[in-house]
């Protein structure tokens, strides 16, 4: 029985292992912020969960320039999108105007552009590669 435990607890430190071994590290630039207030609020998604609202990941970054950037750590390599807006007013919220279109600055992955709604995730998907990826996106 002791010989099972042993082997029990190999394998389980293994499991515990492969993930570490398997993380990826990504960074997001965000450039051309026109004004240097606020706060960048940023999703990171996967394919699941990029038409929802449950991120895999995100950061919030205080802007105090024309750029800000995003670490993450830890991520299974595969595809991932971003999602951003510029909360200018630091309310909390993406505004909007009375017919629902946003009044504060908004970007995504691949500068891709979203049509009466958020982009595709096939224009705004990019790869994490295991050994890490750079990403930058352009305000416009």
């Amino acid at each position: 029985m002791t010989r099972l435990t042993s082997l029990t607890a190999i394998v389980a430190v293994a499991c515990m292992i492969t993930p570490v071994a398997n993380a990826a590290d990504l960074t997001v630039n965000v450039e051309n912020i026109a004004q240097t207030k606020g706060t960048i609020m940023l999703g990171l998604f996967d394919q699941a969960t990029y038409n929802g609202d449950g991120a895999v990941n995100g950061a919030s970054l205080k802007v105090e320039g024309t750029s800000v950037t995003a670490e993450f750590e830890g991520l299974e390599p595969g595809e991932y999108a971003v999602r951003l807006y510029h909360d200018v007013n630091d309310d909390g919220e993406m505004n909007t105007n009375p017919f629902g279109m946003p009044t504060e600055p908004f970007a995504f992955s691949n500068d891709a552009k979203g049509r009466f709604g958020p982009a595709k995730w096939d224009a705004a998907k990019f790869v994490v590669e295991a050994d890490g990826t750079t990403h930058t996106i352009t305000m416009n």
